[in-house]
Order: C-alpha cells, then sequence, then structure tokens
C-alpha cells in the first residue's frame, strides 16, 4: 500500500471540512485584528490609560510602522499590486472555475486581507499628515480596527456559508 494513499484515507484533506483551516481562519482574523498597522492594540488603550512612556512608545512605534508601510507602497507597490493580482487571478479561476477546493480555501483565506492591507495604508497616510498626539493616533487605530473586524466579519461569514456549501454539495465520501 502507498503511504500517501494511506495517509490520505485517514485523514481528510479536503480544505472546507478539514478543523485546521477553520483555526487557521480564526487566528488569522484574531491577530489581523489585534495587530492593527503592526501595532499591538493593548499598546493603544495602556497609552490611553496609563500615558507617559506607553503614550511615547505607541507614538513611536506608530511613526516607525507607517513610515515604514508607506516606504514599502511607495517604492514597490505596483509590483506587489502586479504580483497579488497574478495570484489572486490564478487562485479564483482554480478555485472557482476549475473547482479546486485547496485554490478556494486559500483565495477566501487571503483575498480579504488585501481590503485590510489597504485600509491599514489608508490610515498610514491619515497619519502621516497629521500631527502625531495620543488622541489622533488612537483615534486613528481605532478607526483601522473597527474596519479591520468589519472586513474580518463579512470574510468569515463568506467563507462559512461557502464552505458550508461545498460541504453540502461534495458529501461525506468526496464524490
Amino acid at each position: 500500500m502507498d503511504i500517501y494513499s494511506s495517509i490520505f484515507e485517514h485523514i481528510d484533506m479536503r480544505s472546507f471540512s478539514n478543523l485546521w483551516y477553520w483555526i487557521a481562519l480564526a487566528v488569522m482574523w484574531s491577530s489581523v485584528s489585534h495587530w492593527v498597522m503592526g501595532v499591538p492594540y493593548d499598546l493603544v488603550t495602556r497609552a490611553r490609560r496609563v500615558g507617559g512612556q506607553s503614550e511615547q512608545d505607541l507614538l513611536d512605534i506608530v511613526r516607525i510602522n507607517s513610515n515604514r508601510l508607506l516606504y514599502i507602497v511607495d517604492t514597490s507597490g505596483l509590483i506587489i499590486m502586479a504580483v497579488c493580482c497574478f495570484v489572486f487571478s490564478g487562485l479564483a479561476i482554480l478555485g472557482f472555475f476549475y473547482g479546486v477546493e485547496f485554490a478556494q480555501a486559500i483565495f477566501l483565506l487571503l483575498f480579504p486581507a488585501c481590503f485590510v492591507m489597504l485600509v491599514n495604508i489608508s490610515a498610514a497616510r491619515r497619519l502621516r499628515r497629521q500631527e502625531a498626539t495620543l488622541e489622533t493616533v488612537s483615534k486613528t487605530l481605532t478607526r483601522c480596527r473597527v474596519f479591520t473586524q468589519i472586513i474580518g466579519m463579512f470574510a468569515i461569514l463568506v467563507t462559512a456559508f461557502w464552505g458550508m456549501y461545498q460541504n453540502f454539495t461534495v458529501g461525506v465520501l468526496g464524490w
């Protein structure tokens, strides 16, 4: 007996019926909503509550991360966008036209993250235009987090409905 057939016989390799896919989806959106623009959100709440050194740390890390993000976007944003369009169009064609479930799962996992990245870039540009005070930084990061959570809720909802549809359509034995 072949080792691969033995492994695939005991482990369900379909994406939407695999528990690890749903764990990865939950962990990804939890991490993305906690790390707003590369800044842990607990640092924002601590800076509001305590002030002092926490406030200075927040302003420094936001300045560093926003400058870094905008530098990457300004220098190689067009190339990154072209590669992302190539990858996502390939995943969409493989997944939804040819019916490859793994490509569907990866597309539904990663495509909404592009919208989160656009929200982060917009927040970084807004922070560059404004004076960096605790009020403006925390307001911008909170707004960015809320938009990220809205995108995440919508993405999880769409992924869950598509996954349930796939599981009902394909059946238990993968036929």
